[in-house]
């Protein structure tokens, strides 16, 4: 959700980025795709027709590509245009079907390589190393050879907020019939915590996440962003230009953006950027998740 934390993009431009839009430096935002009650994703203009280019700090798009290179993605099969972010598995929007193989990894601190290699060929491992990896898949209750569902065309906002992004912000898992609220089960090692999935994962947990920003939504983004830019003392008009709102009045017509507005913005943005990943370090110099641990590592060898 960093593109959206730091571009105030509404969650349907979000979800219906193009690849084709996606530009050193900026996004552009030409569409959206709008849910339905039914549950259909309609491609559409954005809302108020905010077609507008947000300018993008050099990390943010250095990011954004970086996902596009990793994650490869192709047309979608309902409206054949290639979206940057899919939605994930039915089976993980709420089942928790278990531990992938770079769960495994990360619990006992070595390579999905070496974990396949304790699978099919032990002898190539030390038994210190298979000792270690063994106790991980009995930790994680890991079943080889289960069914990984195909990753769906997009993110529905309802399952993203409820299984993903309040999870994360709150440290609870939400009620959602017939289960009640509950903390989100995690076994301690790596740092800072691997949630626990499956049968018996709260039996199973060392702790649970404490919350971050309880009662935060992926919309309340949005208005986060625009609060970083008041902050930050960013010109109205450069504002609007990003939030994709139209100002009526006589004094918007004098007011125009200019290169100058959009340098200060980019600067103060990429500092406070900078500060949350100073007190990431602090807490903890890497992490189990890839893509923060190579910005981590990145900001280390920064400051070194």
């Amino acid at each position: 959700m960093a593109l959206k934390g730091y571009t105030g993009m509404r969650w349907g431009e979000i979800v219906g980025l193009e690849t084709a839009f996606v530009r050193p430096g900026a996004v552009r935002v030409e569409w959206q795709l709008y849910e339905l009650d039914t549950g259909e994703l309609v491609r559409c203009p954005p809302k108020d027709d905010s077609y507008r280019t947000i300018d993008s700090m050099d990390w943010l798009s250095a990011l954004v590509a970086n996902h596009i290179a990793r994650t490869k993605p192709k047309p979608c099969p309902c409206h054949g245009k290639t979206y940057v972010f899919r939605g994930q598995g039915a089976a993980r929007t709420g089942g928790h079907q278990g531990a992938k193989l770079v769960d495994v990894a990360r619990r006992a601190g070595v390579s999905t390589g070496t974990v396949s290699n304790v699978l099919n060929h032990p002898e190539r491992v030390t038994e210190a190393t298979r000792e270690k990896v063994e106790q991980a898949i009995a930790d994680l209750r890991f079943v080889r050879g289960g069914v990984v569902p195909e990753h769906a065309a997009h993110w529905r906002r309802n399952g993203f907020a409820t299984w993903l992004f309040t999870p994360a912000v709150s440290g609870w898992y939400p009620k959602k019939a017939p289960q009640e609220p509950r903390p989100v089960p995690l076994l301690g090692e790596p740092w800072p915590g691997v949630p626990a999935r499956g049968r018996g994962a709260s039996e199973r947990a060392d702790a649970c996440w404490l919350p971050i920003a309880k009662g935060l939504t992926p919309h309340g983004l949005r208005h986060t962003h625009r609060t970083m830019m008041e902050d930050l003392g960013t010109e109205k008009v450069l504002m609007d230009e990003r939030m994709g709102h139209i100002d009526g009045s006589v004094s918007a017509r004098y007011a125009h953006v200019t290169p100058g507005m959009r340098k200060r913005l980019m600067f103060g943005l990429a500092q406070q950027w900078e500060s949350a990943l100073d007190a990431r370090l602090a807490m903890c110099p890497t992490s189990p998740v890839r893509v923060l641990d190579g910005l981590l590592r990145a900001r280390q060898g920064a400051l070194q």
